[in-house]
């Protein structure tokens, strides 16, 4: 797998071994939100939604804060609406950096955000500062079951799909063109793969590679994004250590 997903699926398995963060309730929360918005309020109609929905059971994210949460995307509950937003800038050692933030307050978003990557020796940019540096992906994460690497790539390989990266840890990611992202998600389920979750994202053209003290402060860097709670997925060019990445997660 990429340095990126590799960090990504880490993150996520840290997040689901201390579930109790409010943080992380938050986060689960908001997927929910816009799922829901972007479709039915029935998951059973809507896969993005049954997805986020999963995915917050598997987190222990309680029943009701659930129904809450596709509540307020139906606008049941008065609360201010959940926008999406994508940020670009530069972190530590110039590594690109986009992210995609879920917010009811983007002011106050952006104003943290430009915190955090100054903190860091960053820069938070304009809309299209690094996104030249990216392509449009379609990503899906699927359990792999009981299949080796072959098995997964043998299944996996359905029309759309650019890549298959493989994690022996239990979860592995697809990439997809963008406009294949639904339909490649439908053939993977056919197939008998479990979709854990799938995104329209970005990877960068063409990868850096930070080492020494600017590899551990890139990942420090990703990892207080990771932890913001109104940032939903983050990408960057940078090609990491995964040695390095164990490490620290």
């Amino acid at each position: 797998m990429s340095g990126h997903s590799k960090w990504h699926n880490i993150r996520l398995r840290k997040g689901k071994a201390d579930a109790q963060r409010g943080a992380l309730f938050t986060k689960l929360s908001k997927e929910i939100i816009l799922a829901a918005k972007s479709g039915s309020t029935d998951p059973e109609a809507n896969s993005r939604l049954k997805m986020a929905v999963e995915k917050a059971r598997e987190n222990n994210v309680p029943v009701e804060n659930i129904k809450r949460a596709i509540a307020r995307a139906a606008g049941g509950d008065g609360s201010k609406d959940i926008e999406e937003i994508r940020y670009e800038g530069y972190g530590p050692a110039g590594v690109a950096v986009v992210l995609d933030a879920a917010t009811d307050n983007r002011n106050r978003t952006a104003a943290e955000l430009r915190f955090l990557f100054s903190r860091h020796g960053g820069t938070l940019g304009e809309s299209g500062s690094v996104a030249w540096m990216f392509e449009s992906r379609g990503l899906i994460e699927v359990e792999n079951g009981t299949l080796d690497e072959d098995g997964l790539t043998e299944a996996a390989l359905v029309e759309g799909v650019i890549d298959v990266r493989y994690d022996a840890d239990g979860r592995s990611e697809i990439v997809t063109e963008p406009a294949a992202l639904a339909a490649a998600r439908e053939r993977l389920a056919a197939a008998g793969l479990r979709v854990t979750s799938l995104a329209l994202g970005v990877e960068a053209k063409q990868n850096v590679a930070p080492a020494g003290d600017d590899a551990r402060e890139v990942l420090r860097f990703l990892d207080a994004l990771e932890e913001h709670e109104d940032v939903q997925r983050v990408y960057s060019n940078a090609e990491l250590d995964i040695a390095q990445i164990e490490a620290l997660a």
